[in-house]
């Protein structure tokens, strides 16, 4: 075995036996501990997938569109000739370390602070489950191993919503279940159309189309993107969202926000637009046309919203819809902006959770009628969460921005009067997600301190800055240096847009 082959296996087995191990220890902080340290080495083997020979060392005749770096192909069930094919490249090896780096960040924030409502020992083994579920998502090269991890997920973070969540916890928990499984149903038929159609579910032989017909191609892109809609979630299947964020643990929305959500977007891409290339074709103004509405409804509900968690839940339906333009283009420069724009989300909105659960925990409330004058009080806090509001708005030079940008000047190369005026839509949602992050910050940590702020909490716990400060410095990092996401993610894309039609 090599050593991206060991890596492989035991990025998805190290969190498995850790979760196994957390469930089996009987004291509480020491399974914490445990679970915190497999998370670690977990992101270590994550981060060195990176390593050894980049390039493409299968022999065949004709380059296929997938090419991963490294990959694991073993029997799984041979009479049904499914197989254990695992594989890492430039367009998911950044999401499976955002993946292993946010929940090392969740695991160790719960060794200082447990939601009420369960164990700690309990929340951290199920952390690891669905980190487990969502690397084999990123990981999976067949078909049928894919839909098996992406189920993985749904259980343990119904579990996690329900039993840590708050007040109304157990009807988000149904909400997110209930439209989960919607999906998963329609993911069912449309792999099912895919493999009965095509013979294999080898992910690598379908890209490009796979020898199947217009008709199939269309029939399964339409099952296949509702699916990965509803997980995303594209507007307008989006309504399970906000409750969610709003009830889940601070650890819980960071997850799903950071990414959980980035299972859709890199399903539609890998999947949806890899094995059915003229059905994304044939859809592409469509989605493109639904990207913009998500981008402007969700701006605007923002500027309404008077609670924290909900504004930044509805925050995401907005980028998540840069996201979806960029893939509509069918362009190499609009995945690439859809990829980077994916994991900026993860980094940039996953601090914006940390942050929005301190200041629930200090003030009791999210009310932003109620969080006035943080800066008062709380000054570095308030520092923190402008920084946050800042990055997720585009500013340039944070990683907010080049997914964003991006993704309208892609709809704006596209050309003719249909993408062009998607690209000054798209950009003018951008200046309302200026606007209500703005008015969040003019809310939330101007004017005097309201008696919620003021007796609330002034200083940080050092817990708190090693969660967020490898955020912090992430933003910064892929806003300075975009090419720690675009540079490994180039030559992925380049092939997958050329077996495009």
């Amino acid at each position: 075995m090599s050593l991206g082959e060991f890596l492989l296996v035991a990025v998805l087995a190290v969190p498995a036996l850790g979760a196994v191990a957390v469930a089996a220890t009987p004291r509480d902080r020491a399974a914490r501990v445990i679970g915190t340290v497999a998370a670690a080495v977990t992101l270590l083997a994550a981060a060195l997938l990176a390593l050894g020979d980049r390039t493409w060392s299968g022999y065949t005749p004709v380059a296929p569109a997938v090419r991963p770096w490294h990959r694991v192909d073993l029997p799984w069930v041979p009479g049904l000739e499914l197989r254990l094919h695992l594989g890492v490249d430039g367009i998911s090896w950044p999401l499976v370390v955002l993946t292993a780096l946010l929940t090392l960040l969740c695991c160790g924030y719960t060794l200082w602070k447990v939601p009420d409502g369960g164990s700690g020992r309990a929340l951290v083994a199920l952390l690891l489950v669905v980190e487990v579920g969502i690397l084999g998502t990123f990981l999976a090269l067949d078909l049928v191993l894919f839909f098996v991890f992406f189920e993985v997920v749904l259980l343990p973070m119904y579990a996690v919503i329900a039993g840590w969540g708050g007040a109304d916890r157990r009807r988000a928990a149904r909400k997110f279940a209930l439209y989960t499984l919607l999906g998963s149903v329609l993911l069912l038929v449309g792999v099912y159309v895919v493999v009965a159609a095509a013979g294999t579910a080898d992910l690598v032989a379908l890209t490009g189309g796979g020898g199947l017909s217009r008709g199939t191609q269309l029939a399964a892109f339409i099952l296949l993107a509702l699916a990965f809609a509803v997980k995303s979630p594209l507007w307008p299947l989006h309504s399970w969202l906000p409750d969610a964020h709003t009830q889940a643990p601070t650890v819980g929305s960071v997850i799903l926000a950071g990414v959980l959500l980035k299972m859709g977007t890199y399903g539609l891409i890998r999947v949806a637009v890899g094995v059915a290339p003229e059905g994304a074709r044939w859809a592409a103004p469509v989605l493109g046309a639904l990207a913009v509405a998500a981008i402007l409804v969700g701006a605007l509900v923002c500027l309404a919203q008077d609670e924290l968690k909900r504004l930044i839940a509805y925050s995401s339906v907005g980028h998540m819809g840069f996201v979806l333009l960029g893939v509509a283009t069918l362009t190499s420069t609009g995945i690439q902006a859809a990829l980077i724009g994916n994991v900026a989300h993860g980094v940039i909105t996953g601090l914006l959770f940390f942050l929005a659960g301190a200041i629930k925990d200090r003030a009791h409330t999210g009310s932003l009628a109620d969080l006035s004058g943080l800066r008062e009080t709380a000054p570095r806090l308030a520092g923190l969460l402008g920084f946050a509001a800042v990055a997720s708005l585009g500013l340039p030079g944070l990683a907010g921005f080049w997914g964003e940008a991006f993704a309208v000047i892609a709809a704006i190369e596209v050309g003719g009067a249909f993408w062009t005026t998607l690209g000054v839509l798209a950009a003018l949602g951008g200046a309302l997600t200026a606007a209500y992050f703005l008015r969040l910050l003019r809310r939330v940590t101007h004017g005097r301190p309201s008696p919620a702020v003021a007796r609330s909490t002034a200083g940080l716990a050092g817990a708190e800055v090693t969660a967020w400060a490898p955020l912090v410095l992430l933003a910064l990092a892929v806003g300075l240096a975009p090419a720690l996401v675009l540079g490994v993610a180039e030559a992925p894309v380049d092939a997958l847009v050329e077996v495009l039609p």
